[in-house]
């Protein structure tokens, strides 16, 4: 059982929460898996669209909340965001999930996680994202602590 870290920031504006996302892509190698935790309408897609700038894709962002999984390219990395919203019970889709988690060139982003987190590694960064009662968006960081030097990029 590794010890985790837990780090806070708050952004006031959609660029802001992306440009947070862009740093931490700065520190994103393949392998990685990120957890985005939020309401709906949270932020979570946000995050994932400078996730990718950061990483230097130009593919477009898109919820998959009616897709369930979506593939972006970055270079020779492969990004797969899944959202589990509609889902009471993964079946399939926690199958392609846990193929790609081990997957050293592929970067998992995945939204409400509840249903597959028996697929989820330890190993993983946990991202919430809270609208403030003023309408800002407070971003907590949970992730191991062998996962600090990504994580410095982000802190800074």
């Amino acid at each position: 059982m590794s010890t985790h870290v837990t780090w806070q920031t708050v952004t006031s504006s959609a660029e802001e929460t992306e440009s947070l996302a862009e740093r931490l892509a700065t520190g994103l190698h393949g392998g990685e898996v990120i957890e985005l935790v939020s309401d709906l309408g949270g932020g979570k897609t946000t995050f994932t669209r400078g996730l990718m700038r950061g990483l230097g894709s130009v593919d477009k962002v898109a919820s998959p909340t009616f897709t369930i999984s979506k593939m972006y390219i970055a270079g020779d990395l492969t990004v797969h965001h899944f959202d589990f919203y509609r889902l009471h019970e993964p079946g399939i889709i926690a199958d392609e999930m846990a193929e790609v988690v081990s997957d050293p060139k592929a970067i998992i982003v995945v939204e409400w996680a509840d249903v597959v987190q028996h697929v989820l590694p330890e190993n993983r960064i946990t991202i919430r994202i809270d609208q403030t009662p003023e309408g800002d968006r407070r971003i907590t960081f949970h992730y191991p602590a062998a996962l600090h030097e990504i994580m410095e990029k982000v802190e800074m």
